[in-house]
């Protein structure tokens, strides 16, 4: 497979003032790309932008309003030309049995982590299939093959960007534009904390950030992370269906059974889902997975 050069390439992040997008967006332009950060609050945008060495800048990004993503986009390209790549970062996710969650957490799930990738995709793919070029790469999770107890939403959005990007990859094959999908297990963020791996171990924003460098690099369009989930959670569907429920349990984590008493959750969740506590101007789409 031909190795695409990251020098002086195009890219934008969204929800990229922290977590895996900051540490994505560091990596890319260590490796030459011109990076445009994306966050719901500019200010950390842009102070993540400053920090990072390389091309970078920091905009305002609301990936649940078209309105915002156009603009977003818009100042992109003044600033640095045509996009070559979007990286669908922003992300989040609330833990707990399933008939605990709010619907605030649920509306505010499906509007960032699946409405925010379709309308990013719908918002750049066509441009560039215009150009004969570019590359959409998503960062799910290993919740777009696996459903853990606790994060049954959370996997329903991850099982609807995978399904929507293996549609669209199927539509745009022949046009020169890429679609990737990024599924790593459990990472060290915020988004995560107080949660479970299972029998993965846990990954750093880091893990994340070199698959996204080396597959805007190699093109493919599935990578999971470790690598051995994709195909272990393909091989457990050999086996009947008692069989398979024991196996899952033993590699998924209970997040209904592991959250309870992490307080550590508490201050996340009540900020990105209620709009209270502590740091209520940080971003809800600045650390994922």
């Amino acid at each position: 497979m031909q190795t695409r050069a990251l020098a002086g390439r195009v890219v934008a992040v969204t929800g990229g003032a922290n977590g895996i997008g900051r540490e994505t967006a560091r990596r890319l332009a260590l490796a030459g790309a011109r990076v445009a950060l994306g966050d719901l609050d500019p200010a950390a945008a842009r102070a993540s932008a400053e920090e990072l060495r390389g091309d970078v800048v920091g905009f305002g990004l609301d990936v649940t309003d078209s309105a915002s993503f156009t603009a977003f986009l818009a100042e992109v390209e003044e600033h640095w030309g045509p996009l070559d790549v979007l990286v669908n970062n922003a992300g989040v996710m609330w833990v707990g049995g399933f008939a605990d969650e709010p619907e605030s957490a649920t509306t505010r799930q499906l509007e960032v982590n699946l409405h925010g990738v379709i309308r990013g995709v719908k918002l750049t793919a066509p441009a560039m299939r215009a150009r004969g070029r570019g590359h959409i790469v998503t960062i799910a999770s290993a919740a777009s093959k696996l459903s853990p107890p606790g994060e049954s939403t959370y996997a329903a959005t991850k099982h609807g960007v995978y399904g929507y990007l293996k549609g669209v990859r199927a539509e745009l094959r022949g046009s020169g534009v890429r679609i990737s999908v990024v599924m790593p297990g459990v990472v060290d963020t915020e988004l995560a904390a107080g949660t479970a791996t299972g029998a993965a171990k846990l990954l750093k924003p880091l893990d994340v950030a070199r698959a996204v460098v080396a597959v805007i690099e190699r093109p493919r369009f599935e990578v999971s992370l470790p690598g051995y989930v994709g195909p272990l959670s393909r091989w457990v569907e050999v086996f009947p269906q008692p069989v398979r429920d024991l196996l899952l349990r033993a590699m998924v984590p209970d997040q209904v059974r592991s959250v309870p008493g992490a307080s550590v959750r508490q201050g996340y969740e009540s900020r990105i889902f209620t709009g209270t506590g502590a740091g209520t101007g940080t971003t809800p789409g600045g650390e994922h997975d």
